[in-house]
């Protein structure tokens, strides 16, 4: 199974690529959308309040293995270079470019704007990602034309993902949770991803940050019940011995799990980083789907404690959060202010 982001500024046809690619599932500050019509499985997550919140965003990044970003023939706006910027910090090396509403534009005038996308993105992850074309209006004549080159597109990259995703199957089972509520007669039911290794129906598992065993009652992929799932599945899971009280967005299911309110990041900052960072910021802190704004208590520049980093340097910073995280030590931390069009600052993992 290939979980695909679909992000891009407000009005660029991204909900409306979504709906044709998959049948509308979930629905909260993001929307899932399933195509289980063959034999690969997708699911295609839109970054729905964004740029409104940029929690949005991480989310879709955070449950995808590829991303398509949707630019329009108008041109690139401030939030079209925030979603590079995200994708490039956080490494996402899979992934299509994909013009949207090309009925507002001619033939050579998209072509001209391909090509001054592909020298604003030489030296990021995008550098390498295709550009497909599409006309995402549903009441032009030739609605959708390039939707089955862009399937193809997506098709290929998921041959080289698929791959990736087995090498882990043997690892430590590791799920994140998106989702959560209770059902009458069943009782919690949690809607995530399985990041790596297999989990079982009635394996026990440990819940994170909260450190508790629960056991799997029942596990679902695409509302089939199966008995077991591998890395890449989505899932919902029937929970024994939990209360939804104790759940949160961003919480994990695996055996063992880092939590702290103190962190010491190996970071760097974007060098599209306005003001870069100072001692006793408050910035917004991203592992996986979990947030929360933390405090900076020390920088550390080439070993000597600096009372601010600027934008392209690296750094050691030196973190303070109200509220426990759990992680492991090759989860990657993304950081952000919360005011600029420009929100994401620094990328880094645990020292």
């Amino acid at each position: 199974m290939t979980n695909i982001a679909i992000i891009g500024d407000e009005k660029t046809g991204r909900t409306s690529l979504a709906s044709k690619l998959g049948k509308k599932g979930t629905d909260s500050d993001i929307t899932l959308f399933d195509d289980d019509r063959h034999e690969r499985k997708y699911v295609y997550v839109d970054a729905k309040s964004y740029p409104k919140s940029i929690k949005s965003i991480m989310a879709a990044l955070n449950l995808a293995d590829m991303a398509l970003l949707c630019v329009t023939p108008n041109g690139m706006t401030p939030h079209t270079g925030e979603c590079i910027i995200a994708l490039d910090l956080l490494g996402m090396k899979h992934g299509v470019i994909v013009i949207t509403k090309s009925d507002t534009s001619y033939p050579m005038e998209i072509d001209a704007f391909s090509q001054k996308l592909r020298k604003m993105i030489v030296g990021t992850v995008l550098e390498k990602w295709d550009i497909q074309v599409i006309n995402t209006n549903k009441d032009a004549p030739n609605a959708f034309e390039g939707l089955e080159e862009l399937k193809n597109k997506i098709h290929d990259l998921a041959d080289i993902i698929e791959p990736e995703q087995k090498t882990k199957d043997n690892l430590p089972p590791r799920v994140v949770i998106d989702h959560f509520f209770n059902v009458t007669g069943i009782g919690i039911v949690v809607l995530g991803k399985v990041l790596q290794g297999t989990i079982h129906t009635h394996d026990k598992i440990g819940l994170w940050p909260v450190d508790k065993k629960v056991d799997i009652r029942s596990i679902q992929t695409h509302d089939i019940d199966v008995k077991s799932a591998a890395t890449g599945a989505r899932v919902g899971l029937a929970l024994k011995g939990l209360l939804e009280r104790e759940l949160d967005r961003g919480y994990l299911l695996s055996n063992d799990e880092i939590v702290a309110t103190e962190f010491e990041i190996n970071c760097t900052l974007s060098k599209f980083a306005k003001g870069g960072i100072e001692l006793e910021d408050v910035v917004h802190m991203f592992v996986g789907l979990q947030s929360e704004p933390v405090r900076v208590k020390k920088i550390i520049v080439g070993g000597a404690e600096k009372e601010k980093v600027g934008p392209g340097e690296s750094c050691i910073l030196k973190l303070l959060s109200s509220k426990k995280i759990a992680y492991n030590k090759d989860d990657q931390f993304l950081f952000a202010g919360l005011e600029d069009n420009q929100r994401f600052t620094a990328v880094g993992k645990p020292v």
